[in-house]
């Protein structure tokens, strides 16, 4: 608990066993109410090491994709009685120690959603970020801002935190279940007129760190400027689409 608001922390998990334990030691007991993790059928020890050390545990019974994996998190987190949500992946590609930090944005009642971005430290790169996945983030990012009129550093880091108020509000049920689904809830959280702010995260890439494919990548970029593409045109009032829609 912070300043009297209830934390909970959303782990994503697809065969995360090696780890999972490095990442969960990592968050802060005192701070943190709740931690919760969606095992998306992982073919590993997952969701039996989540269990034994302690972590509320929800399992698939088939793989839904990480889009369908980030929908049982917060379907299941709203049944706490938490206030603000961080979603944490378990592969240690995101430092835990930035939850205290990202909390407190949300908590003083500044924003609604905060997003911890890689390149506004500049270390991208050095962090072991694929020079490819770089450029692309860059491409993708200054495509996005130009259409979206907005000025993010990146709209692509996974490590994002949320309010009640906001996941109650934004329709994300009807987003993909594939990688864009993260791209997607943000362009919502734009849409919607919440508040997104950002803050510096480190990079850190390794072997056993989760990172999808060259041909998942791009099919992630196509869905990217596809989604970027119906927010202007229904911000111009031309089309409707049900992501951002709450009929």
């Amino acid at each position: 608990m912070l300043n009297g608001k209830k934390i909970a922390v959303l782990m994503p998990a697809y065969n995360a066993s090696e780890t999972l334990e490095k990442t969960y030691s990592e968050i802060s007991e005192a701070l943190v109410d709740y931690v919760l993790l969606v095992d998306d059928a992982s073919s590993d020890n997952t969701a039996d090491l989540a269990r034994n050390l302690g972590i509320s545990t929800y399992e698939h019974q088939a793989n839904l994709g990480y889009g369908g994996n980030q929908k049982s998190c917060y379907s299941e987190a709203l049944k706490l009685d938490a206030d603000i949500f961080i979603m944490l992946h378990p592969d240690y590609q995101y430092t835990p120690k930035l939850i205290p930090a990202m909390a407190s944005m949300l908590m003083t009642d500044v924003y609604d959603l905060v997003i911890a971005s890689r390149i506004l430290t500049g270390t991208a790169l050095q962090g072991g970020m694929p020079k490819y996945k770089y450029a692309c983030n860059r491409f993708l990012t200054l495509f996005e801002n130009m259409l979206t009129l907005a000025k993010f550093s990146e709209y692509h880091s996974g490590y994002r935190a949320f309010t009640r108020k906001f996941l109650e509000t934004v329709p994300w049920q009807k987003n993909s279940n594939d990688f864009v689904f993260d791209n997607q809830i943000l362009l919502q959280a734009l849409f919607f007129g919440f508040r997104v702010g950002e803050i510096s995260c480190p990079t850190r890439y390794s072997p056993e760190s989760s990172s999808i494919d060259f041909f998942s990548s791009l099919r992630y970029g196509i869905g990217v400027l596809k989604t970027a593409f119906q927010y202007r045109l229904q911000r111009l009032g031309l089309m409707k689409f049900k992501i951002f829609s709450n009929d």
